[in-house]
């Protein structure tokens, strides 16, 4: 639609018939008219403002509900006082349907979390449609198991896509305008989307927000700068609050924020959007993230990163995550030589040991040839774990590795990365994985390649952390739980890894160690040791992550060992050639 049409036309009363409840919720597309038409005659339409509480855990089921616009959040409560949001229901679906098959009263309670329009059919007039038409609960029952299905499967619980987004800029600038603006041109590419701002909506009553929200897959809101009652409205529509500030000016919060985000705990989704007029000053990103901690973060320079943005929050991008596996981690390199020339644009990266190396200096748009060199200095040009030192802690100082790290990444922090990033390691004092998505970069990738026993740790705060592939080698649900969209994992520690053709166990006299050498044979040692039962206590849990890629790439590297630094250009050959013929065909 225009940005001059005034929906006058969709204030009206709306022709409510079989191809409009079809097209409102999808569930019953593809029924028999004469169901779709019973469903109408049967409903009761009611608006609820956001905030509302529509039903609470423990009432008696006595009706289901039809989202036909808005969003409502599904809250539970352990102790009686705090709820907890476990589930959105967004537009088109359904909610209560369970309880009222069952029997048993409401297991949580679920509030609007914006102005929403909803279609009642009481229990009397549901039993009374499904009796007539067993087709109807037959679709009930399969939407049924498949949130069962999809809440028994870690990693793959069901996101409900956003269709509101409301701008709230920092100033009185027109930068929110003009952001929303170039935002909508983007979300355009993924489906209809429609702007509007104070002059167009203040004066608009709650059917005509109902109306564009219908006529339209995703819809922008922009508030004014200062509190005031437009502001609120664009709040209270917002599934997604976008808080746009200069990442150069003074921190301070949004005054038209007034503390809502604070008071009203109805799982609306904040998000920190900074724009950029000249490259990241380390330390910039650190002061916004300060005022707003635990909210995901967007740096704006350009057309790509709006771009980004917008298939970031409507859950199309794209997000890649790349495994450890010593030195055949160095066959991401190829495949993601693969991925520029196929033109498969990355929205989101991410790793553990060498593979979130690999993936920094993707995040930090290393060209091709800048990471290959810079990957090949540190790593085969010398042998990053030579510095070898009496094996209280490990085998090796570290010194080498951190010193190498930090010529190469500077003091970068991984905050201020253009992509978003992040890297794993594993909390040995908590026994749990540490995900990293600020903090110095150097500092965690080391943490991240700690093998134990082979590197020292890394210290923070008095807790312990190593190699992120001792509990994650694969961290797919990181990156899925971030909801960016599709997933691929680059698995490169798949294959075996080192056999040997020497038959003792115990270890030999030193005459036996110097036949092994002139009898060339197939030896392992203790840092192939180390390292591989570093990682195996993750390869039950790496197999089950697998399974949660939307496309998995496995190159063949069982010829290279995890240690062979030399092997450096064949690994990233085998990755390139094998990553361009599963890219065609999934592309």
């Amino acid at each position: 639609m225009s940005f001059e049409q005034d929906y006058s036309a969709a204030e009206a009363e709306e022709v409510r018939d079989c191809d409009w409840l079809a097209r409102t919720l999808p569930l019953f597309d593809g029924l028999d008219s004469s169901l779709l038409t019973a469903l109408l005659e049967e409903f009761d339409w009611l608006a609820i403002q956001g905030g509302s509480t529509l039903f609470e855990a423990g009432d008696a089921p006595d009706a289901v509900y039809c989202v036909i616009s808005g969003s409502l959040g599904a809250f539970a409560s352990t102790d009686g006082r705090t709820r907890r949001l476990v589930g959105r229901i967004a537009a088109g679906e359904l909610v209560g349907e369970m309880a009222l098959i069952s029997g048993k009263p409401r297991s949580a309670t679920v509030i609007a979390l914006r102005d929403s329009e909803l279609g009642r059919l009481s229990r009397a007039a549901f039993e009374r449609v499904m009796q007539q038409h067993p087709e109807g609960l037959l679709r009930v029952a399969q939407l049924l198991v498949q949130r069962l299905e999809m809440s028994q499967t870690p990693g793959r619980t069901q996101r409900s896509m956003p269709r509101t987004f409301a701008i709230v800029p920092h100033d009185g600038s027109d930068s929110g305008t003009v952001f929303a603006a170039k935002l909508v041109t983007f979300l355009d590419h993924i489906g209809s989307c429609e702007l509007v701002w104070n002059h167009r909506g203040a004066q608009r009553t709650t059917e005509w927000f109902h109306a564009v929200e219908r006529a339209n897959e995703f819809v922008v809101y922009v508030c004014d700068a200062a509190a005031s009652s437009w502001s609120k409205l664009c709040l209270r529509q917002a599934d997604v609050i976008l808080l746009l500030a200069d990442v150069e000016s003074q921190t301070s919060d949004w005054p038209a924020l007034q503390g809502y985000l604070d008071r009203n705990l109805t799982g609306q989704r904040p998000e920190l959007v900074l724009l950029h007029k000249s490259p990241t000053v380390t330390g910039q990103t650190q002061r916004w993230l300060d005022l707003k901690p635990g909210l995901p973060h967007h740096h704006i320079r350009g057309p790509a990163d709006i771009a980004r943005l917008a298939r970031s929050l409507t859950g199309t991008g794209l997000g890649v995550v790349l495994s450890g596996g010593g030195a055949r981690g160095f066959a991401h390199i190829g495949v993601l030589r693969a991925f520029r020339e196929a033109g498969i644009v990355i929205d989101s990266i991410g790793g553990t040991s060498l593979g979130s190396i690999v993936a920094a200096g993707h995040a930090l748009e290393w060209s091709q040839e800048e990471l290959q060199e810079r990957v090949r200095r540190s790593f085969v040009a010398t042998n990053p774990v030579n510095d070898y030192t009496l094996p209280l802690v490990s085998l090796v100082s570290g010194r080498k590795v951190s010193r190498l790290l930090h010529d190469e990444f500077g003091d970068v922090a991984i905050e201020d990365l253009p992509l978003p990033y992040f890297c794993v390691s594993t909390n040995l004092s908590s026994g749990q994985l540490a995900v990293h998505r600020r903090g110095t970069l150097w500092r965690w990738l080391r943490a991240s390649v700690s093998i134990p026993g082979v590197l020292p740790p890394v210290i923070d705060r008095g807790e312990v952390f190593v190699d992120g592939a001792t509990i994650n080698n694969l961290p797919v649900d990181v990156m899925r739980e971030s909801g960016v969209g599709r997933v691929i994992g680059v698995d490169v520690a798949a294959d075996r890894v080192f056999t040997t053709d020497c038959v003792d166990s115990d270890a030999p006299p030193l005459w036996r160690v110097l036949k092994w050498f002139r009898d060339r044979k197939q030896r392992i040692n203790i840092l192939q040791i180390l390292w591989r039962s570093g990682m195996v206590n993750s390869t039950a849990n790496t197999a089950a992550r697998r399974e949660l890629s939307d496309l998995l790439l496995q190159p063949p590297l069982e010829q290279i060992d995890m240690l062979n630094w030399r092997a450096f250009d064949r690994a990233i050959e085998a990755g390139y050639r094998y990553a361009q013929v599963r890219l065609r065909d999934w592309k």
